[in-house]
Order: structure tokens, then sequence, then C-alpha cells
């Protein structure tokens, strides 16, 4: 999957799982999720998140350590999501499987 269509499912997911009254556009990808410069996400909203990550990418946040790390923009989710999925490595170099 290109990582602009990942991106945008992550977008998608936000706005629609987060009842955000923004659209997915306006969520840039390196825009902080969490605090008063960002989306302005509490604990309860990283809960929900974390959930719908599950549901909707099969990925699992398994302790709130991982969770600062994993949740804070678009693009550190995209990677940890890359991460898991083994297309990238926990470096953030991506994963040539075609070799």
């Amino acid at each position: 999957m290109p990582d602009a269509d990942l991106r945008q499912q992550i977008k998608e997911m936000l706005v629609k799982n987060l009842m955000l009254q923004v659209t997915p556009e306006q969520i840039g990808d390196d825009l902080p999720l969490f605090g008063p410069d960002g989306l302005g996400l509490d604990s309860i909203d990283a809960l929900e998140l974390v959930v719908s990550m599950e549901k909707t990418f099969g990925v699992s946040v398994p302790n709130s350590e991982v969770a600062g790390r994993a949740l804070r923009t678009v693009n550190t989710i995209q990677d940890y999501i890359l991460e898991k999925r083994g297309e990238i490595s926990q470096t953030g170099q991506r994963i040539d499987k075609s070799a």
C-alpha cells in the first residue's frame, strides 16, 4: 500500500472514530495529535485510537510507553503500523520484501 494511501486511511479513521470536527484533509501529517498546539486529543481519545487501530489496521499498542511514541502524529502512526506489519525496521529503514 502506498504511504499516502495509508496516511489518508489513518486520517479518515481519526475523523470517523473520534468524531473530530475537522476533515481528513485538514489534518497535517506532522500535526501533533495531543495537546493545545495540535488536534487537542486527550487520554480518552488515545484509548479509542488504540482500539480503532487494532480494528482498522490489525495492530495493537501494548502499553502507554509505546503509545506515547507511536501516537504523536499521523506520520508516527504510519511508521508504527508499517513496523508492526514488518514493512519497515525499528530503525525506520524500509524493508524490501522483493529481494
